[in-house]
């Protein structure tokens, strides 16, 4: 995964690598998925959500710019897989999921794993982090129709937000930096995530 899938493609960050390298992939999908979990694609994980492919995984945390005193939020905590990558690398990461089963299943693994700089919420996470307050980065692991305004608001001056973006079944991998409280957005690449559903994102 690591030579062919990542470094192979554009993967450059160091960390990112290191990373990706140790966390245990297996721990995130069911049994009968495990001898896939490696392979470069998205796998199901239930309530008809997945984890992202490895290389879509790196790309959107190599777009972050992560530093270890940065504190994330994660819209989507999903199998939490993203989430042990992001916990590696930030100072604090605090996640959101609509699922109940996915957050209880993924908070099992990640304190199996002894990931304790994660803070948890269930509910709706186009609305953003319930508490009013502001994240360094913002990383959205489902399809949005556009960057949603209550997260725009918490991300920071000068942070970055990275989500798939688009109305259609196909998305553009957009980053974003805020400045003077406005975002300047960039495509990346086309890609294809299960939508957020939600106030500011897709209807049921």
């Amino acid at each position: 995964m690591i030579e062919h899938d990542l470094r192979g493609r554009d993967i450059t960050d160091p960390e990112v690598l290191r990373v990706m390298a140790e966390i245990p992939r297996e721990e995130f999908v069911s049994s009968e998925q495990r001898e896939r979990a490696y392979f470069d694609h998205p796998l199901p994980i239930g309530a008809g959500q997945t984890i992202s492919q490895p290389y879509i995984v790196a790309s959107m945390t190599q777009l972050l710019r992560l530093t270890s005193d940065c504190e994330v939020l994660e819209v989507g905590t999903g199998s939490g897989y993203q989430t042990a990558i992001l916990a590696r690398l930030a100072k604090r990461v605090y996640t959101t999921e609509r699922f109940p089963d996915l957050s209880v299943a993924a908070r099992a693994v990640l304190r199996k794993l002894g990931v304790d700089n994660v803070e948890y919420d269930l509910g709706d996470g186009s609305l953003g982090w319930p508490a009013r307050r502001t994240f360094d980065r913002i990383i959205i692991t489902a399809a949005v129709p556009d960057f949603p305004p209550p997260l725009v608001t918490q991300l920071a001056e000068a942070g970055v937000m990275v989500a798939p973006v688009g109305q259609g079944d196909f998305q553009q991998l957009t980053v974003a930096e805020k400045y003077h409280g406005k975002l300047i957005e960039r495509q990346v690449s086309s890609c294809r995530f299960v939508k957020l559903i939600g106030e500011h994102g897709f209807r049921e």
